[in-house]
């Protein structure tokens, strides 16, 4: 487990997995914790059950069925279902991101009371996910600060001209978070557009970054690397 390194309030815990200590097999050894990647339902379940005991959650993980789209849904009063992100004010529920190279961003409000998650590939961030959960957490951005969980990082993460094209149409300063690659190949920092965005949302206390999932097989689950895979999950909650 990754504890996350930023000064929350008292009441916000939070954790990121790694991929060993879990029971499942193959491409998906061993703590594979998504149930939509062709392992064993059984290996899934016997996972998520030893999560929810290691971290002694309060109560089994609201998991999202991610699209890789904008949508942030309030706990509080919304179910858990398609979309990419998900905040909360009610202790005991936990937030989860299933991830495998795209970034989980975690976020909180200084005073607590309020926590969130969110699902950032490039097609999230393109789409302004991280705006939407900013939005969503109902308080001043000034007040809220976020973590980035493990990705894969800019020296791995080669993406086409048309991602770079679609990223610098939105905002010609995001020229600077691609580095060239092969001819019409491109390098992405997941990790720079995230800030980018949080900041332009309001956000300036952003912690975290600097996992590269693709280049540490040990640790972490790469769809990149090997496909299929497992998944790690990245969760905040606030004490019950």
């Amino acid at each position: 487990m990754i504890e996350p390194d930023w000064p929350t309030p008292p009441g916000v815990e939070a954790a990121s997995t790694e991929r060993t200590g879990g029971v499942s097999v193959g491409p998906y050894a061993s703590l594979n914790l998504g149930d939509h990647v062709g392992d064993r339902p059984a290996h899934v379940l016997a996972n998520r059950g030893a999560l929810v005991r290691a971290l002694g959650l309060p109560s089994e993980p609201c998991w999202l069925e991610q699209v890789h789209g904008m949508r942030v849904l309030d706990l509080d009063r919304e179910a858990p279902g398609a979309a990419d992100g998900a905040v909360s004010s009610t202790p005991g529920q936990v937030c989860a991101i299933l991830t495998a190279d795209c970034l989980p961003v975690l976020l909180a409000a200084r005073e607590g009371g309020r926590v969130g998650a969110a699902h950032a590939g490039w097609r999230g961030l393109l789409a302004g996910v991280l705006p939407a959960a900013v939005a969503c957490m109902g308080v001043s951005p000034e007040s809220i600060m976020a973590w980035l969980g493990p990705a894969i990082g800019p020296a791995s993460y080669e993406v086409g001209a048309d991602v770079r094209g679609a990223f610098v149409a939105t905002d010609p300063a995001a020229e600077r978070y691609f580095v060239p690659g092969r001819p019409g190949h491109w390098y992405a920092d997941l990790y720079g557009l995230a800030r980018a965005s949080l900041m332009a949302a309001g956000v300036a206390a952003v912690y975290g970054g600097g996992h590269c999932t693709y280049a540490e097989p040990g640790r972490f689950f790469s769809h990149r690397r090997q496909a299929p895979c497992g998944r790690m999950a990245t969760l905040i909650w606030l004490a019950a």
